[in-house]
């Protein structure tokens, strides 16, 4: 169980790979705990294992490197393979490749930090909010855990939350704010392929799903499944499974939602290192299928097993 490293989501990552070692023991796995740190070359030669599961949140986790490393040595693991994790890693090229294919997504604008620095931030502020109108979201174009996300609704709030969002990355993607319900909707493989998880409801009491909102209990009310009608379940499934077959990845993923008011639903952004902590939302979903974490992440064990470290 490969966790830790040095991201903003080293606690989270902690969290989430002594939950899943725990249920993958139940399960009749003998796991070891490896933090992901400057001695994991040498021990993955050392003590190679028979498979790696990589429970690892932001950074090296989700941008493919810590993949690269595991299939530079050839290493089995649980997960998607370095190229799609970088794509699905940078929140911008995710939602350019389902608009592509003509899926709704929230219009957007990424801006790097140096476009305020040679073009003037008053300017490109008041280019935004012409562009992309009142409220928006102001989100790092990759991360996760909603680390520098924050909801503008007034043109005199911009300067602070741009300033507040660069400081967890250089760029920063700018989106139109959908009002709706907020949904995740987890993907497994299986012999079949991937597969929609039941959707869980994401009700925080703040009104914005944020870090604090994600991992304190009793600050987010959720429903699994969600409070959705029949064909809105349905369709946000076929969003998740189509974004998860679209990016190339493998194993596992979680795609964020939003049912807009208008009944149409937009694709947010998706994971391929979703969170299994106590507050987290695929333990949820596998719950609400009638699944346990250990035995699902059991049968991803012995599919990387099978496969080899391609």
């Amino acid at each position: 169980m490969l966790s830790g490293g040095l991201s903003h989501e080293r606690d989270v990552s902690l969290r989430s790979g002594r939950r899943l070692s725990a249920a993958l023991r139940t399960a009749g796995l003998t796991v070891e705990e490896w933090d992901a740190d400057g001695g994991l070359l040498d021990r993955l030669r050392a003590n190679r294992p028979d498979a790696v599961v990589v429970a690892m949140h932001g950074g090296e986790g989700e941008n493919g490197s810590v993949q690269s490393i595991l299939e530079m040595l050839d290493v089995p693991y649980v997960g998607t393979d370095s190229r799609s994790c970088r794509r699905a890693w940078d929140k911008p090229t995710a939602k350019s490749e389902l608009a592509r294919v003509g899926l709704n997504t929230p219009d957007w604008v990424v801006l790097p930090h140096s476009t305020f620095r040679e073009l003037g931030a008053q300017a490109v502020l008041d280019a935004l909010v012409e562009r992309l109108g009142l409220p928006l979201i102001l989100k790092p174009d990759q991360g996760g855990s909603a680390l520098g996300t924050q909801v503008v609704r007034e043109a005199a709030e911009l300067p602070a939350a741009m300033v507040g969002c660069l400081a967890y990355g250089d760029t920063v993607l700018a989106e139109r704010f959908v009002p709706g319900v907020e949904v995740a909707v987890g993907v497994l493989e299986g012999p079949g392929g991937p597969e929609a998880l039941p959707a869980v409801e994401i009700s925080p009491q703040c009104g914005v799903y944020d870090y604090t909102a994600r991992y304190t209990a009793g600050l987010t009310e959720f429903h699994a499944p969600a409070r959705l009608s029949p064909a809105a379940a349905e369709e946000v499934g076929a969003l998740a499974v189509a974004a998860h077959r679209l990016l190339g990845l493998r194993d596992v993923s979680r795609t964020t939602a939003i049912v807009g008011e208008d009944g149409a639903v937009n694709f947010i952004q998706v994971n391929v290192s979703p969170g299994l902590t106590e507050t987290s939302l695929l333990p949820m979903a596998l719950e609400a299928a009638g699944r346990s974490l250990g035995e699902a992440f059991a049968e991803l064990v012995e599919r990387a097993v099978a496969r080899g470290g391609r």
